[in-house]
C-alpha cells in the first residue's frame, strides 16, 4: 500500500512493457503491439500458423469438391422415389401376353416411333443405337451444332461421316443449328437452346399426336424389345422414364442401374417439349443401356471433358493428360477424381474407389456382339484406347 493510503493498479505486459509503453504515432503503435503479440507466441503456435494452417487451406483447395460431395447427405435430401414398373420380356412370349403382364392392352397396329437426339461426336455409340432401334423406328431425327454446350467451336462430325449411315438415310431427318458462342455463359443455357431447336426439327420430320417420341442422349440406348413393347401396347403412361443400366468407358465397367433421364412420350401437339430432366414419376425398369464416355479414341474423351455441360469438373489441366486418361480408363476410376454423386453416406462409401470390372457380355446390344472385332474396345478385357 503506498503512503497516503492510495492504491492504483494498472495491467501491463511485462514482455513488451518497454515497447507498448512508449508514445508514438498510431501506425507505429499498431506495429509495436503486433510485435508484442508475436514475441508472446511459443514455437508450437508458430508451427500452427506457418505450416498447419496453410496446409489445411491448400488441402481444401485441392479436395474441396470431394469434401462437398461427401457431405452432400447433410445438406441435400434424396429426390422423390420413382414409381417403378416391372419389366417383363422373353423372346418366346407373345406380344399380347407381354402387354397383359404389364397391365396394358394390345393395339391392332403399332404406333409410329420417332427417335430424336442431339449429336456431338459419338459416332460409334450412335451406330450401336441406330442398329439396335432400326427395326422399330419410323423416323430418326438428329440435330447437330457447330458449337459445344460450353461454346467451343466443333466440326460437323455427323455431316462428314454421313455416308456411314446410309442404312437409315430414307428415314433420316437431319438438321444443323449454328452456335451462339457466348463465352462465360452457363453451358446448360446453350444445351436448352439446342433442345428447343430439336422440337422444331421434330415437326419438320412429321411427328403427330399419339406417335411415340424417344427423348434421350445418344449414349442412352433403349433396348429394341422395350420400344417394340411400347409401340404395340395400349394404355401405356403418356410419359414414361426408362431405367437403364449404367456403364462407364465400356461394358466392362457396370456402375449401377440408376440411369433414369431417358424417356418415351406419347406425342401431344403444343404440349410435348424435348427435355432431359424428370418429367413424371413412372419408370420402366431394365429398359436398356447408358454407356457414358464410351469412346474409341483418347482425344474423344478429352474433347468431351472440355465440351459437355459439366466441364467445370476439369479443375486441373493435368486431368486432360492423355496418359492419365488412359490409366483412369483401365482402372475404372473417375476421370474428374470425384466422389460418387449419392444422397446417403452408405451409398457414397459403397461406391468409393474404382468400378470392379465385369467379364460378362450377356444381354448387350446385338449389333455390338455381331461386330465384336470392330467394337472390341467396348467389350470386357479391352480397355486400351487408340490415341487419335
Amino acid at each position: 500500500m503506498p503512503e497516503g493510503g492510495y492504491y492504483s493498479w494498472k495491467k501491463t505486459d511485462d514482455i513488451c512493457e518497454d515497447v507498448c509503453g512508449q508514445e508514438a504515432s498510431r501506425a507505429a503503435l499498431s506495429m509495436s503491439r503486433l510485435r508484442c503479440i508475436l514475441r508472446g507466441l511459443d514455437l508450437k503456435t508458430y508451427i500452427l500458423l506457418l505450416v498447419i494452417v496453410p496446409t489445411c487451406i491448400f488441402g481444401i483447395y485441392l479436395q474441396g469438391q470431394k469434401i462437398t460431395y461427401f457431405l452432400r447427405p447433410l445438406w441435400e435430401s434424396p429426390p422423390k422415389a420413382f414409381h417403378e414398373i416391372p419389366h417383363y420380356y422373353h423372346e418366346n412370349v407373345s406380344m399380347e401376353n407381354l402387354c397383359k403382364l404389364h397391365g396394358w392392352g394390345i393395339r391392332e397396329s403399332p404406333r409410329r416411333v420417332f427417335d430424336a437426339v442431339l449429336f456431338s461426336n459419338e459416332l460409334d455409340i450412335l451406330t450401336l443405337r441406330w442398329n439396335e432401334l432400326y427395326p422399330y423406328i419410323t423416323e430418326f431425327v438428329l440435330l447437330e451444332s457447330n458449337s459445344t454446350f460450353t461454346g467451343l467451336p466443333k466440326p460437323l462430325v455427323f455431316a462428314s461421316h454421313r455416308d456411314q449411315f446410309k442404312f437409315i438415310e430414307p428415314r433420316l431427318t437431319y438438321g444443323v443449328i449454328g452456335g451462339r458462342f457466348r463465352k462465360g455463359e452457363n453451358p446448360f443455357v446453350e444445351e436448352a437452346y439446342q433442345r428447343v431447336a430439336l422440337d422444331q426439327l421434330l415437326r419438320i420430320a412429321g411427328i403427330s399426336d399419339d406417335d411415340l417420341l424417344i427423348m434421350s442422349d445418344v449414349d442412352e440406348i433403349p433396348s429394341s424389345h422395350t420400344i417394340n413393347l411400347l409401340r404395340w401396347c395400349d394404355d401405356i403412361p403418356p410419359i414414361l422414364h426408362l431405367r437403364l443400366k449404367n456403364y462407364l468407358y465400356s461394358f466392362e465397367f457396370p456402375l449401377d442401374d440408376k440411369s433414369w433421364r431417358a424417356s418415351v412420350h406419347k406425342y401431344q401437339t403444343g404440349k410435348t417439349r424435348y427435355a432431359h430432366y424428370r418429367q413424371t414419376d413412372d419408370i420402366l425398369v431394365d429398359a436398356g443401356w447408358h454407356c457414358s464416355f464410351c469412346f474409341r479414341h483418347i482425344n474423344e474423351f478429352i474433347f468431351k471433358m472440355k465440351a459437355y455441360s459439366h466441364s467445370d469438373r476439369v479443375r486441373f489441366s493435368h486431368y486432360l493428360n492423355p496418359k492419365r486418361v488412359q490409366d483412369v480408363i483401365c482402372k475404372g476410376a473417375d476421370l474428374f477424381d470425384m466422389l460418387p454423386e449419392e444422397y446417403t453416406f452408405k451409398e457414397i462409401i459403397g461406391k468409393l474407389g474404382p468400378i470392379p470390372p465385369s467379364y460378362s457380355a450377356v444381354h448387350l446390344p446385338a449389333y455390338l456382339l455381331e461386330n465384336a472385332d470392330k467394337y472390341k474396345f467396348l467389350l470386357p478385357g479391352n480397355c486400351r484406347r487408340e490415341s487419335g
